[in-house]
């Protein structure tokens, strides 16, 4: 049975992308690149790979199951924590260093099961 997967990668990713420019925006507007760093986090992990995952489901739709509704909860619980915790670090509030690792380790739980889709997918 198929979940449709690709449809959430792709709403999500432009959600993420519009978050993130009116961010850049916001910064623009008052002069405080501080946040720049979580900024770059949230469009490079949340619009491009968020699509990009995207993408790859729509071309394979055989690795559509639970594995990948798992990669995509961890990827974007992973995301959250990852720019939160860049953001508030940035920003002065240092002791949001673990929430900032734990994100990062979840995304990186989520590229690990991109991974594995990936390789189970393009068997030939």
């Amino acid at each position: 049975m198929s979940t449709s997967i690709e449809r959430f990668f792709f709403r999500i990713a432009v959600l993420y992308a519009l978050i993130g420019m009116c961010a850049g925006i916001a910064m623009a507007a008052t002069q405080n690149f501080a946040p720049a760093p979580a900024h770059a986090h949230l469009l490079l992990l949340g619009w491009l790979s968020m699509f990009v995952y995207g993408i790859f489901y729509k071309m394979h739709p055989q690795t559509q199951g639970k594995l990948a509704i798992a990669q995509f909860w961890a990827a974007n619980v992973g995301l959250w924590g990852l720019v939160s915790g860049i953001f508030l670090i940035v920003t002065g509030h240092h002791q949001a260093e673990p929430l900032a690792a734990v994100g990062g380790l979840c995304a990186l739980l989520g590229m690990i099961l991109f991974a594995v889709q990936v390789f189970r997918g393009t068997r030939t």
